[in-house]
């Protein structure tokens, strides 16, 4: 076997939408790939990157549509490594948060594949900071969380309720389709007047923003028709968007001519 076909396995963090947020080492590493792994939220345009005779494959899941199961995109990652030599595994956001790098990693080295992982921005941050959304801000928030909206058994997960009883920002993954939920917990903690934000595809020039409050943000959500890819950010510091500025002194005023 060649020095150029020694089986490697680079899992990358692309960002969370925008190409021009992927790091240079993430570049570098695409530069050198003989196989791309893109998932279903990854710019074409990062597939440029690589070299021309490169293979990209897509391996990419979205919510309600036929998906390449994790198993087999495990699978896929070990034999085209064997084959070709360096595969890039190319992931939204940051592999490691919901990502499933881990385990991605820790399967691919049990066969004795050599990995490396170059990490990405995560949307868990950089989204709400698209919006204008620090998710701290001194006096404001000195904390925040990051959840998931979805389990691996399809629930909410029981974190949001502990993280509904603090004063922390809480950015929600995957959370979309359990918007409703997420209100009543939060309805539950006594905050229906606190602010929140739904951002979808962040980042980029697709990106839509629906802010409000708990009370009213399902019928704010239904007529934007916003959806997945999504993320929702709940806190005092969603007020504090320049961006957003316009929608909270018109809930203001409505709630002093009532």
């Amino acid at each position: 076997m060649s020095l150029k076909t020694l089986p490697k396995v680079t899992l990358v963090g692309a960002g969370p939408g925008d190409p021009e947020l992927i790091t240079l080492k993430a570049v570098f590493a695409l530069n050198k790939a003989d196989v791309v792994l893109y998932d279903a939220l990854i710019d074409p345009v990062l597939l440029k990157h690589a070299p021309d005779t490169a293979l990209k494959i897509f391996v990419g899941k979205r919510v309600g549509k036929h998906s390449t199961a994790q198993e087999d995109t495990n699978q896929l990652c070990v034999s085209l490594a064997k084959k070709h030599g360096h595969v890039v595994r190319l992931k939204g956001g940051d592999p490691f948060v919901f990502g499933r790098g881990a385990e991605e990693i820790e399967y691919i080295e049990s066969l004795g594949i050599p990995t490396e992982l170059i990490p990405g921005i995560t949307s868990a941050i950089a989204v709400p900071a698209s919006a204008g959304i620090p998710v701290t801000k001194r006096g404001v928030s000195e904390s925040f969380w990051v959840v998931t909206g979805t389990t691996s058994t399809g629930e909410l997960s029981k974190d949001l309720t502990l993280a509904a009883q603090s004063s922390a920002t809480v950015v929600v993954l995957m959370g979309t389709r359990k918007l409703g939920d997420i209100v009543r917990v939060y309805q539950d903690s006594g905050k229906q007047d606190l602010p929140i934000a739904i951002i979808q595809s962040g980042t980029t020039s697709e990106e839509k923003v629906v802010a409000g409050y708990i009370s009213d943000i399902e019928q704010k959500v239904i007529e934007a028709k916003a959806e997945a890819p999504a993320i929702i950010i709940v806190g005092e510091v969603v007020k504090e968007s320049v961006k957003l500025s316009e929608v909270y002194r018109e809930a203001v005023s409505m709630s002093y001519k009532q």
